[in-house]
């Protein structure tokens, strides 16, 4: 990788009393060389299609290679077709355009990993109120609005009512669209808003099918219940969910992509920090390789010192979307066999004046990882002075808030440091497309790497099918 990699510093956790000695991380290292190698292999054996044998059902190995597939495919196409969009980052960068020619407004719809991705990507690299802009502002890409994650009756008439802006919506100032993400079609949360949504939106359009079938553009199977219902709309534009690449990794497929696009964000780039990681990380050896570091610490401290609870601190708002889309990973890979570490993401400095006491004083059972972007995209703002000092920050004026912020963060470090508290930092150089491929990729095979390491298949979520059982027998049942 460039000079523009992210960074782990585990410095932090070399504590006298509670933390780890190096020579309990390089006892780790071949343990972590085999299971590097267990999740090479993985992604070899779903590129080559042979029988998946039972004990690694289901292998959902198909993400880590993505990057690097979709963009040799692009690439390709530009030298040897240009007069052609054949190519999968071709179609969704013109089904894109389409949309935004079209509409001033997208709902997302979709649950879990079909949505967490594309909010992450939106809060960590736009502008942090994008959809208050103007149109112009947002150099005509539209707002996006996400819904169809959970069953909340008023959130969701509350966005019927920013639609509604007239009996029919006329121009593209009044349109608005619709993107559905689901594998099957079946998730009742995002199907049943499905309904909803297209009975809104027929209404706006005077049921035009033809409009219709062009602001609908689902994101899902090659069959099942929302491919079906995509053909019967006659939806113009329909993306796949690869093969072999789960929900919850799904965030460098058409699935974060598309809605990427439409925040006018660079995908190329995107795609290329995630196959930057993965060189990264199929070469660098222990104690150079980011991934295989960042689990040898996490699963070091669980196991020698009882930190079950991985502690994310984001050190600002925009990438508090960025730790729960993690909290999910890590929670539906890895929370199986009652085994698993309990994520907790939290904002600082925000948090420091509400989890901050019990993470100073609590139980013993945490590991902080603080994410930490050491450049920020704005210029520095400065304090500044005022005649009215009865706050008595005027010998602060010529500091920044960049410079609060660094010394909030080496203050919390020391005072944890100080009560042997561990902590890592995990350095970002800055928020881009780039530098954020990076991150997903190398959470997404830590998450992976671990579950090898600790004997766990880290891909499907048996346990998060008992409920939607149970609702949907409860809800039939009570329907008769």
């Amino acid at each position: 990788m460039s000079d523009d990699r992210i960074t782990y510093d585990p410095r932090g956790v070399m504590l006298p009393q509670h933390g780890l000695t190096a020579e309990d991380l390089s006892a780790l290292a071949p343990r972590l060389e085999a299971a590097r190698q267990e999740v090479l292999d993985d992604a070899q054996h779903r590129i080559a299609g042979s029988e998946v044998p039972l004990s690694k059902q289901p292998l959902d190995a198909g993400f880590h290679l993505l990057p690097e597939r979709l963009l040799t495919e692009f690439r390709e196409e530009m030298v040897f077709s240009e007069d052609t969009a054949d190519s999968e980052l071709a179609h969704i960068h013109v089904a894109a355009g389409k949309l935004r020619e079209q509409v001033d407004r997208v709902i997302v719809l979709g649950i879990g990993g079909s949505y967490m991705g594309s909010r992450a990507l939106m809060e960590a690299l736009c502008h942090p109120y994008h959809n208050q802009l103007t149109r112009e502002d947002r150099r005509r890409w539209p707002r996006v609005f996400f819904a169809g994650n959970n069953l909340d009756n008023d959130q969701t008439q509350g966005l019927f009512d920013l639609l509604r802006r007239g009996e029919r919506a006329e121009g593209v100032d009044e349109r608005w669209g619709i993107v559905v993400i689901s594998k099957s079609g079946g998730t009742l949360e995002t199907a049943i808003a499905l309904r909803q949504f297209i009975n809104l939106l027929r209404a706006s359009v005077d049921d035009d099918p033809e409009l219709i079938g062009q602001l609908v553009v689902p994101v899902t199977g090659t069959s099942g219940k929302l491919f079906d219902l995509a053909q019967a709309l006659g939806c113009q534009d329909i993306f796949q969910v690869p093969e072999g690449v789960g929900g919850r990794f799904s965030i460098l497929s058409a699935v974060g992509l598309l809605p990427a696009v439409l925040l006018g964000l660079d995908i190329g780039q995107l795609l290329a920090g995630a196959a930057a990681m993965n060189e990264h990380f199929s070469t660098a050896p222990p104690g150079e390789n980011v991934v295989l570091d960042y689990v040898g610490v996490c699963h070091a401290m669980e196991t020698l010192r009882g930190c079950n609870i991985r502690v994310l601190s984001t050190w600002g708002s925009q990438l508090e979307a960025v730790g729960l889309w993690y909290d999910q990973l890590l929670a539906e890979s890895l929370g199986k066999q009652e085994q698993g570490a309990v994520p907790l993401t939290v904002v600082n400095t925000r948090d420091l004046h509400s989890r901050g006491q019990q993470h100073q004083q609590g139980k013993r059972d945490k590991l902080i990882t603080n994410l930490i972007v050491d450049e920020p995209q704005r210029g520095p703002l400065a304090v500044g002075t005022s005649e009215h000092d009865q706050d008595q920050l005027n010998s602060l004026a010529d500091k920044t808030l960049p410079e609060v912020l660094s010394a909030a963060i080496a203050g919390t470090n020391q005072a944890y440091r100080d009560d042997n508290r561990p902590t890592a930092d995990l350095h970002l150089p800055r928020l881009d497309e780039h530098v954020l491929g990076q991150l997903f990729q190398m959470l997404m095979l830590a998450t992976v790497v671990e579950g090898r390491l600790i004997g766990i298949n880290p891909y499907g979520q048996p346990g998060v099918e008992a409920y939607k059982k149970n609702m949907n027998a409860i809800l039939r049942e009570s329907s008769s």
